[in-house]
């Protein structure tokens, strides 16, 4: 297995995870997640995967993906409160459901944070949603903290 940045070769096996993901949260939260939903247009994956501020990384064996991390580059100057440091957003990680467990996703989430620190940036961040336990509990192995908490009430 290998860790590299995304082509277009990849899209049917990210579309495949992207898959995965929206199911995770339309259990999780049918009420906000459409069933079989596609996440991005081809064309709007195509432009992501060629965007250097929106950097795609694989996990892949052979043309196999197994893995992806989309990251987003984030950066608030002139900001009136926040200082301008470099994050790099994890928006979206995740490895073949059927290949959990072998530690795909920690190599994953450790090549995005050597990315992020030979990038400059001062901190790596993501969201999860609190009905995805075993993603918040792989985080949490991983080092992550709580940095901030989103709260809803449902009218």
């Amino acid at each position: 297995m290998m860790i590299r940045r995304a082509e277009e070769k990849d899209m049917a096996g990210i579309n495949r995870l992207l898959c995965q993901v929206l199911a995770v949260h339309h259990n999780g939260r049918p009420d906000l997640f459409q069933p079989d939903a596609k996440k991005y247009t081809d064309n709007q994956l195509k432009q992501i995967l060629s965007d250097d501020a929106r950097p795609v990384f694989v996990a892949a064996d052979g043309e196999n993906v197994l893995g992806y991390a989309f990251c987003i580059f984030q950066q608030h100057i002139g900001d009136n409160i926040l200082t301008d440091i470099k994050t790099l957003y994890i928006d979206d990680l995740c490895v073949d459901e059927a290949l959990r467990g072998q530690h795909i996703g920690k190599q994953l989430y450790e090549f995005v944070v050597d990315f992020a620190k030979n990038s400059g940036c001062y901190n790596v961040t993501l969201n999860v949603w609190a009905c995805n336990e075993s993603a918040k509990k792989f985080y949490e192995k991983c080092g992550l903290k709580p940095q901030k908490f989103g709260m809803e009430t449902i009218l």
